[in-house]
């Protein structure tokens, strides 16, 4: 029809035929998206079509004009059109076999048609249309496009083919060569491959030869027949050892010497041996390749009798071609047996020689190799691999690769030698070429069952195979990876490669294995020692859900591994929070609750593997949703109670649990739910236990409820004895972070009088004391244990009982917390500020008057002088005079401290010298320590309190006109930032610093501001 519109093109308009051209690109493009074989290249050649659709289309729609030029182009463009639709018709309706045997040709013609298509659509005379900028340069670049075009066959259609022409160079062939040949076509086209499917598909092949045949396609039909007396050798029916007993009976009536090939053999064009000889019609005989050039040359009498030759007349010569294979088989089998005593001498270089003569004539056909190895020559390509030269040991693992591909009955032979495997594994670990040949040759015999059950028992196989997934060379990788996962077919193979941090089998057997198997597997994890990136990666890649499901079945065993695997896997915190994203927690519960006594080290285990859950709920970043793992108070209570109804191992854990969710970002909660169950209690019982591993875990936790919460839980249940204990404990303990805890809880303690008595009635202020002097301590202890010691001895600085105050002053401590303003941590020095500015409260009323001297006096005995803070006789044992115990400096450095706490309370502890209605003489010691400056920088503090403090010493300092002149200029701005604040809650703050202002002379009395 298309043809017939062309026909009579000048009576249509132009619009009209290009939108008939539309239509056909449009039929084409659907048909080639329907082929059966090369989609992907048909795939491409649709959109080449689709878009020329598209522009043609936007053409038709436009004025036109109609000429004879465009009328030719189209007509050229509809034929290479229907040329294309035609090839992709027979794409879809042919056998795929027959398809994939002419795959070259039909990627040549479709390559053939995108091109000419594309010289037809550059025909349209765009430069005599009235057409847009815009489509000539779409066109053009669709021209060129198409033009560029690539097609290929793919990859394994490629393999096949010439898998397929190196079975026609050998003949006949050999039956395994045509079964694996027909196999691989099966795989290529996605067709069954069970015998009669296959069978069938065969069959339909040899009909469309058939039909091929009946169309004269006489070159296509050789070539196919060919083909098909190649694959109907592809059932072997002969036995290996009908098949060897013939051999041998053939080769025993050879004898030792090759023959001369006969005169009758040689081509008389070429002068060699013929390998495909054809009769021509003179009746003479030449090699097919020799006679075709001879007539491609334009000769056609016949060389030898000179007669004029039909040329398309080439028969095959099949006597005289069996004739020669014959005479070929003789020499071979000859040649063959001969070799085999060469390799058994001494001779590396008559060796080498001999192995590359082998290695050639097995590579040349199947069948020689089947004399190869009825020649027995395996054992010795296996002897040979313990030589000492590279070359022959890479050379006989060739050949043995050679011999076992596609072979299943060589490959059990090869295996069956004794140290045959051990000695190709030997040689993975050698040089580089070696070491592929070595992996080529486990990966074919990896197929075998035999060589399968027996090659992950080698040692150093499968760590040599895993350290080999990570090779630059990535056929290697990919060869190493292919022949482990032929290997994890056995159990014992796959916990050999999870010991060499190679999990992927492990995890597959785990999510989809039998019962049995998935318990092996979890065991297998249980036992095998892993980095913590190998239990990241574990976790990453699915492990966590069969274990789970696993708490929950009925066999015991299986929990218990599942346990196992579980508890040596959660020690991350990444692992402990997907564990219980994933829903662990409420099975490991059950299991702990509900299973007897009987089971203790199943129970610690589950207690052990909450404990880890507990502690990654500590790390959980702020971005992502929190997870807990005690949400109510019935859950808390219930695991709390354990501890009073299990052993050592599970009570340490439960506490570790507990210490560790009250840190976590439901701490708070924790805390206090557990200092409403009465925790408090139970915890000061552990305090006093044998066990010194739960006592530590005890104290820890302890500590933790002491930082916050209501007194009167705490005054109930700490006595004398408890006291006692904690300072014990202090002394005695090894476990620096239970000494921690335990001076944490005599800081954390309520300040109250009783509890303060029995503490200095212990001999608490030596022991603190010891804490801080102790320099034989490494610097963790020091770290943790000081911030916590220096915290203790607040309830002994206490302004209010001077008398506990001199027994720290006689021990020695204010020395030690003066050297801690310089040395210690940022809590260190803010803890000794606070205990420095409690003793220094006392100090004034402590500090003596200047006696007044006689003459007498006077000239014998020098002057009392007196404290210029104090204006007094002062002394660091008499009156806890931070200036004369040389605190001032230290402290001044702590007020530009990075920590505001620490500012905050060396700024207290200065602002004790400066009295209340005599500032003076307390102003100008600051003054005289340079502290006057690093206050003023304080009023920039983002801290309001710190600022209101700031403010009321600056107030007293300025009482001195030398200091207002001095340091008034510099305290201006930060004031007035102060003093123009809008916040209503800052009225006091704003009333205080214009006071300042009205002092400096910068406001008047009777500013708003007040």
């Amino acid at each position: 029809m298309a043809k017939d519109v062309i026909i009579g093109a000048a009576l249509v308009p132009a619009s009209e035929l290009l939108s008939h051209v539309v239509l056909s690109l449009f039929d084409t493009a659907q048909a080639a998206k329907e082929v059966l074989i090369q989609k992907e290249n048909f795939g491409n050649f649709s959109s080449h079509l689709e878009k020329t659709s598209v522009i043609l289309k936007e053409l038709s729609k436009q004025n036109v004009d109609h000429s004879e030029s465009l009328n030719k182009a189209l007509e050229i463009l509809n034929r290479e059109i229907n040329v294309a639709k035609q090839l992709a018709v027979e794409c879809s309706k042919r056998n795929k076999v027959y398809l994939l045997l002419n795959c070259r040709k039909i990627v040549k013609s479709l390559d053939s048609c995108t091109k000419e298509i594309s010289r037809a659509l550059s025909l349209i005379p765009l430069a005599s249309l009235d057409v847009s900028l815009s489509i000539r340069n779409r066109i053009s670049k669709l021209c060129n496009d198409m033009m560029d075009a690539e097609y290929r066959a793919a990859i394994v259609e490629e393999r096949i083919l010439e898998k397929i022409e190196l079975g026609l160079g050998e003949g006949n062939g050999a039956r395994s060569y045509a079964n694996s040949l027909l196999f691989q076509i099966a795989e290529a086209l996605g067709l069954s491959t069970e015998h009669s499917a296959l069978r069938k598909e065969y069959e339909e092949f040899k009909r469309e030869i058939e039909d091929a045949n009946l169309r004269k396609e006489l070159e296509e039909s050789l070539q196919m027949e060919q083909i098909i007396g190649l694959l109907e050798k592809a059932d072997v029916t002969t036995s290996s050892s009908e098949k060897e007993n013939k051999y041998l009976e053939k080769r025993n009536s050879l004898g030792s010497q090759p023959l001369a090939p006969l005169q009758g053999f040689y081509c008389s064009i070429s002068g060699d041996v013929m390998v495909d000889p054809v009769e021509t019609s003179s009746g003479q005989t030449f090699e097919r390749s020799a006679i075709e050039k001879w007539f491609a040359e334009g000769k056609t009498l016949c060389p030898l009798t000179n007669i004029a030759l039909d040329t398309r007349v080439l028969r095959p010569n099949r006597t005289l071609r069996q004739s020669i294979e014959e005479w070929k088989d003789r020499n071979t089998i000859i040649t063959i047996a001969s070799i085999r005593p060469k390799l058994q001498s001494f001779e590396e270089e008559e060796a080498l020689q001999s192995l590359n003569k082998l290695q050639d004539l097995c590579m040349e056909r199947e069948l020689h190799r089947e004399w190869v190895v009825m020649e027995d020559y395996i054992p010795v390509l296996i002897e040979l691999l313990g030589t000492k030269n590279r070359e022959i040991k890479r050379l006989a693992l060739g050949i043995l690769y050679i011999l076992g591909k596609d072979n299943e009955e060589n490959k059990e032979k090869i295996t069956k030698i004794d140290n045959a495997l051990e000695s190709i594994v030997r040689s993975l670990a050698r040089q580089v070429d070696e070491g592929k040949l070595a992996l080529k040759l486990l990966l074919e015999l990896s197929k075998s069952n035999a060589a399968r059950d027996l090659m992950g028992n080698v040692q150093g196989c499968i760590l040599l195979l895993v350290t080999m997934l990570s090779s630059d060379d990535s056929q290697v990788a990919k060869d190493a990876k292919e022949l482990l996962e032929n290997l994890s077919f056995l159990n014992q193979n796959v916990k050999q490669m999870t010991k060499a941090n190679y999990f992927k089998p492990l995890l597959q057997l785990l999510s989809s294995g039998p019962e049995d198997v998935k318990m092996t597997m979890a065991e297998t994890l249980a036992e095998t020692e892993l980095t913590d990136h190998s239990k990241l990666s574990i976790v990453k890649d699915g492990a966590l859900g069969p274990l789970i499901k696993m708490l929950s079945h009925g066999d015991l065993e299986m929990k218990k591994v599942a346990v196992k695997a579980l508890l040596r896997l959660s020690n991350l915190p990444q692992n402990g929070l997907q564990m219980i994203r994933e829903g662990a927690v409420e099975p490991l519960f059950e299991i702990l609750y509900r299973h007897s006594l009987m089971l203790p080290t199943l129970r610690d285990q589950v207690a052990a593997t909450i404990m880890h859950l507990s502690v990654s709920t500590t790390n959980q970043e702020s971005d992502h949703e929190q997870v807990s793992l005690l949400e109510s108070e019935e859950e808390i209570f219930k695991l709390f109670s354990l501890i009073s109804l299990t052993g050592p191992d599970i009570q340490q854990s439960i506490l570790k649990t507990f210490h560790a969710l009250c840190q976590s970002p439901s701490g708070l909660n924790i805390r206090m739910k557990l200092r409403q169950l009465s925790a408090v209690q139970v915890l000061v019982q552990l305090c006093e236990v044998d066990h010194s591993t739960v006592r530590a875990n005890a104290v820890k936790l302890f500590c933790c409820l002491t930082k916050d919460g209501d007194s009167s839980t705490f005054l109930e249940h700490v006595n004398e004895r408890c006291i006692v204990s904690l300072l014990r404990i202090i002394e005695t303990s090894a476990d620096v972070e239970e000494i921690a805890a335990a001076l944490g809880i005599i800081a954390n303690l309520p300040n109250d009088a009783q509890i303060t008595e029995w503490l200095l009635h212990a001999e608490a202020l030596r022991i603190v004391y010891v804490c801080l002097t102790d320099g034989n301590r490494d610097a963790s202890y020091r770290s943790q244990v000081l911030e916590n010691a220096v915290g203790a001895l607040s309830r002994f600085t206490v302004s209010t009982n001077q008398e506990w105050q001199k027994q720290v002053a006689e021990v020695g401590i204010i020395q030690v917390l003066v050297q801690l303003l310089s040395s210690g941590t940022a809590f260190t020095k803010h803890n000794a500020a606070i205990a420095l500015k409690q003793l220094s409260e006392s100090s004034k009323s402590l500090s003596k008057p200047v006696k007044k001297k006689g003459l007498f006096q006077c000239c014998f005995s020098s002057p009392e002088t007196s404290c210029p803070a104090h204006l007094g006789v002062c002394g660091v044992v008499s009156s806890f005079c931070i200036v004369e115990a040389n605190a001032v400096a230290p402290l001044v450095r702590m007020l530009e401290d990075s920590d505001p706490g620490a500012s905050e309370a060396s700024l207290d502890a200065l602002l004790t010298l400066i009295d209340q209605e005599k500032p003076e003489s307390g102003s100008r010691v600051l003054n005289n320590h340079n502290a006057i400056a690093p206050i003023i920088r304080l009023l920039s503090s983002d801290s309001v309190r710190l600022q209101e403090k700031c403010l009321r010493g600056l107030e007293r300092i300025f009482q001195l006109d030398e200091l207002k002149r001095k340091y008034g200029s510099s305290a201006q701005m930060p004031l007035v930032d102060i003093a123009q604040k809008q916040a209503s809650h800052l009225k006091e703050l704003k009333s205080l610093a214009a006071k300042i202002l009205v002092q400096l002379g910068l406001l008047g009395n009777q500013s708003s501001f007040f």
